[in-house]
Order: C-alpha cells, then structure tokens, then sequence
C-alpha cells in the first residue's frame, strides 16, 4: 500500500493507478479516496491518484489542530511532491472541492483544472447542521445491511438508487464489529469541525476566484442541502465558462457515475 510522511510526521495513504493526465481525487469530509470507486472505471486514460486525508481511510490520525482545510491543502501538494507531479487537475468532492480552492490561491501553477461536486464558496446553514448532527459518531444501526436499509428509506434526496450501491457505501464509511458499526475515520474530527463553526465564516468567492482561467466544472445534485441553486448561478455568472451539471435524484453529493455528471466530466478533462 503506498504511503508517504508528511511534514509533521503523519503516515498519509493513497492509491495510484493508470496513466496519462494525473488528476487527485479528493473526498469529502469525513470520506477516503475509495469514495471514487463508482466513477474511477469511466475516467479510463487518466492516472487517478486518490488520496486519504490525515485522520480518514487508511492515514494515520493526528493532532485534530490539523484537520483543517489549510493543513489539508499543504498535504495534498506535498503529495504532488513525493510524486514528482510538477502539476495535476483536481477532482473534488465537498471538502475536497474547497481544498482544491485553496490551492487554486496558494498555488495556482501546480493546477491544469479543478472539477467540482457539489461544492461552493458559499455553503447551506442547513446542509452545515446535517454534518455537525452525525460527525464523529458510529451510526445506529449494527450491520452493513441495516445501514444500507436505512440509507435507502431515510436519504430522500437520493431516489433510485440501487440497494447494491447503498451496500457499497456504508462498507466504505463504516467497519463492522460485534460491537456494531464504527466510522472509518478519528472521532476528533469533530472536535476540529465544531471548533471552526465558532470562527467568523470567511469569504470564499476569492478562493472560488482564485480558479479564473483554469478548465473547471461544477456537479450538482439537484436536491442538494449544501449547495443551493442560487450559489451554483453566481459560481456560473462569474465563470461563464463553467461546465455545469444538475444532477437529477440526487442530493449531496452526487456518486459521479450519473449520465449527466459523466457527461460533465467528459467535457472538462477534454479541456485539460
């Protein structure tokens, strides 16, 4: 399995595979670098390198004062480094799409374009208070199959969606044992994201500008919490050029293999 040492000494894990344009596969919040299984088989003649952020997957965990954006940020290109990659494209998910912002700010050079999903610079108070509610915590359910069940019932954003595909997530998100379901990441992540809501919100559309002139997309479920319509039009009036897509029977975040988000994904790595 490939790791490699950050700065501060934290083993960080990752995957590499194919070849061609490398482009770094980041998830979101509380999610690892498997998070891309379902797109990674149609993103064929790309070298995906798909990493787990410090306290997530398979990385080790590490003092939560890391677990910000910023600290992420200087992971990730730290990476690019242990890889010899002078620059990469950036697919993000949720928080790795504001990652991918950040360095868009501190390092633009090492950027060729920046994909989006279900990720912008201003975020829902409502989509906020769904992820303080189940950060840092086992969920109820005991096993993998009464997950999946629950996911298929209660996650209304999502409708048809196979049961095969809710199976696959939770196995990625949890652990099971005999104690019931663990989360595949440090608790303390939550102390880190409880921490940062009692800072004053920070103006992200400089980040989100910092992208100009860099092939970009955005994914969007259509019946996201997170992303609202009317921040996915300003995103869009000030990047004319924006590709974007309305993922339909989705809420956040899109798995990436929908039609309309691969569709998406064609047109911007045709751009890089």
């Amino acid at each position: 399995m490939p790791d490699f040492t950050a700065a501060d000494g934290t083993r960080l894990h990752y995957t590499d595979e194919g070849s061609g344009q490398s482009v770094l596969c980041l998830a979101g919040l509380t999610r690892n670098g498997a998070d891309f299984d379902h797109v990674a088989p149609h993103l064929t003649g790309l070298r995906l390198i798909r990493p787990d952020y410090r306290g997530r997957g398979q990385s080790d965990w590490a003092d939560p004062a890391t677990y910000t954006i910023p600290h992420e940020a200087q992971d990730t290109l730290a990476l690019m480094d242990h890889l010899g990659l002078e620059n990469a494209a950036i697919l993000g998910t949720s928080r790795g799409g504001l990652i991918a912002m950040v360095i868009a700010a501190m390092a633009k050079d090492r950027l060729m374009g920046v994909a989006l999903n279900d990720i912008g610079p201003d975020i829902s108070e409502a989509g906020l208070k769904v992820i303080r509610n189940y950060i840092g915590k086992n969920p109820a359910q005991a096993t993998y199959t009464e997950a999946a069940e629950f996911r298929a019932r209660n996650w209304v954003q999502f409708r048809n969606v196979p049961k095969a595909r809710w199976l696959a997530e939770v196995h990625n998100h949890y652990r099971e044992t005999p104690d019931g379901l663990v989360i595949r990441y440090d608790p303390k992540l939550r102390d880190a994201v409880l921490e940062s809501g009692t800072q004053p919100v920070p103006d992200l559309w400089p980040l989100f500008d910092a992208l100009d002139g860099l092939p970009l997309a955005l994914i969007r479920g259509a019946n996201s919490d997170l992303l609202t319509p009317e921040t996915a039009a300003e995103m869009h009036r000030r990047r004319p050029d924006m590709i974007f897509a309305d993922v339909p029977d989705r809420g956040h975040v899109p798995f990436l293999d929908e039609p309309t988000a691969l569709d998406a994904l064609a047109q911007w790595r045709a751009l890089l």
